[in-house]
């Protein structure tokens, strides 16, 4: 067995042209058209590194971290492959893996590349960068003082791009295709293609532009603030978008070059391929740009999911509504080359929705979230956010025995409370650290302030798909409420948790 792992950071299902969005991915569909598409795969934990410590460990981690590494006591799908004989290889350009809260994943692989140049990457050596012509460049709103350094690193990077070879997916890809022309007639493999695209800052050769995608005619604005859309006028909103949209086809274009090669050299016959992302992005729609600090609709949490599985013809083309999770992705993966889940692992194989017919749901509930934020769940029918009591202040703590930030330590005035205290039975009888949840801590979501529009509410998308008016059901509310207290006793969540939502009665 080969397995080819496509990753995309933020990539929008309502931007691709098989789940109805309006923007042409021939290779998308060309990939969705050999594929089962999902409809209802649906994220974890969140932002990008939590979501990924979800998809290696099977277990959503938001309830004891935020943003964080691998923990020593941390489960593996990679590690597992590994034991089992299988070769892992990780290429990508996602620099949150080589930050401190990160650098734990990529020595998991076998081997690894790192494409440089993404987003806010210690890359390009620039003492003085010429600060006044970018900001003749760019639009005065990407200097935004708490995260103008990041983007400023973002502007030195992007003066190497000077061709479409120069960008970091178009290398990516070139990566990728080395290790299959190395490797790609050996058996017992698992390459994992990880593009940072369409991620911001969306940067993409102009060639992918339209014409009409946007009116607007001032300075480049491909980097959103996490903050309201409506800050920006029509003109800047359709800009943003236009350049969303340029650099989903430039991935598309990316994922063409992949698709090719697996053509010209038959590699389709017994090589899977799993392509999804780690969340969604806010492209103005409820009037917010980004992730993190709105609620949790679906143009973030409902993402797409396609799996070739060579082994199931009949599932070619075939779409599943089934309600699945990033937490089932490990256990999938794990099952192509049949081995067992991780040990510690909630999540469960997708793969007997594409190869039994008899088989038609794989779980109940998916419940996702951000440590610090509310706690969300759909059955598929109906979304559920859930925030705490605002008059209820009650300290949250880590539990972690890797204290990082994204790209930081812990302060040492995070530290100065820490309590080193029993651990949990994922924690395989390691203890862990404690620690005291400072609400100024460098944790997501940074951006703009903290969380808002943090009210309770229910949307029904069978009536409501684009969850525009909310319910209030206190029978659907106490439904949910159960839900979620099931998944929390089964992740070991500390029991300040059930007191912070309101769920003490559900212990």
């Amino acid at each position: 067995m080969k397995t080819i792992y496509l990753l995309f950071d933020s990539l929008n299902r309502s931007a691709l042209s098989f789940y109805g969005g309006e923007i042409e991915t021939p290779n998308f569909e060309r990939l969705a058209k050999k594929s089962t598409t999902f409809d209802n795969h649906f994220i974890g934990s969140m932002p990008c590194m939590p979501a990924r410590r979800d998809m290696h460990t099977g277990r959503l981690n938001f309830f004891h971290r935020s943003w964080g590494p691998l923990e020593p006591f941390d489960d593996s799908f990679i590690i597992d492959l590994k034991k089992n004989g299988i070769y892992t290889h990780l290429t990508s350009d996602h620099n949150h893996y080589f930050e401190d809260g990160g650098a734990t994943y990529h020595n998991r692989y076998n081997t690894y590349d790192f494409i440089r140049g993404q987003e806010s990457d210690a890359w390009v050596a620039m003492v003085k960068p010429p600060i006044e012509k970018f900001k003749e460049q760019y639009h005065e709103k990407q200097f935004g003082a708490e995260r103008a350094p990041m983007r400023v690193q973002g502007m030195i990077n992007e003066t190497t791009f000077k061709t479409e070879k120069d960008f970091p997916i178009y290398k990516c890809v070139d990566a990728a295709l080395d290790f299959l022309a190395r490797n790609g007639q050996e058996d017992g493999w698992f390459l994992q293609l990880e593009c940072f695209d369409p991620h911001e800052p969306f940067s993409a050769p102009r060639k992918y532009r339209l014409e009409g995608d946007s009116e607007y005619m001032g300075a480049d604005y491909t980097w959103p603030q996490y903050r309201k859309a409506s800050d920006d006028n029509e003109k800047e909103i359709q800009e943003i978008r236009a350049n969303y949209a340029a650099l989903i086809r430039f991935c598309d274009e990316q994922l063409g070059r992949l698709l090719d090669y697996l053509d010209l050299h038959n590699l389709w016959e017994d090589t899977a391929i799993i392509l999804t992302t780690d969340h969604g992005f806010m492209l103005g729609e409820q009037d917010w740009w980004g992730k993190l600090r709105m609620p949790w609709f679906n143009e973030i949490a409902n993402i797409p999911l396609l799996i070739y599985d060579p082994q199931s013809p009949n599932s070619w083309g075939q779409r599943i509504k089934a309600l699945t999770q990033t937490t089932d992705i490990s256990s999938t993966i794990l099952d192509l080359y049949n081995i067992p889940s991780c040990e510690h692992s909630t999540g469960s194989s997708i793969l007997p929705l594409i190869r039994n017919n008899e088989i038609s749901s794989i779980r109940e509930v998916a419940v996702y979230g951000v440590f610090g934020g509310s706690i969300n769940a759909t059955d598929g029918r109906y979304t559920y956010f859930l925030y705490p009591d605002d008059s209820i202040d009650i300290q949250q703590f880590e539990y972690t025995l890797m204290p990082m930030h994204s790209t930081s330590m812990f302060e040492v005035r995070e530290l100065k409370n820490a309590e080193l205290i029993r651990g949990f039975n994922f924690t395989k009888g390691s203890p862990v650290l404690k620690i005291p949840a400072l609400k100024d801590a460098k944790r997501p979501p940074m951006q703009g302030g903290g969380f808002a529009d943090t009210e309770t509410r229910i949307y029904d998308l069978s009536n409501d798909p684009n969850q525009r008016v909310p319910l209030r059901d206190e029978n659907i509310e106490n439904y949910f409420n159960a839900l979620i207290s099931r998944e929390l006793k089964e992740h070991e969540a500390p029991l300040e948790f059930f007191t912070i939502f309101g769920l003490d009665e559900f212990r």
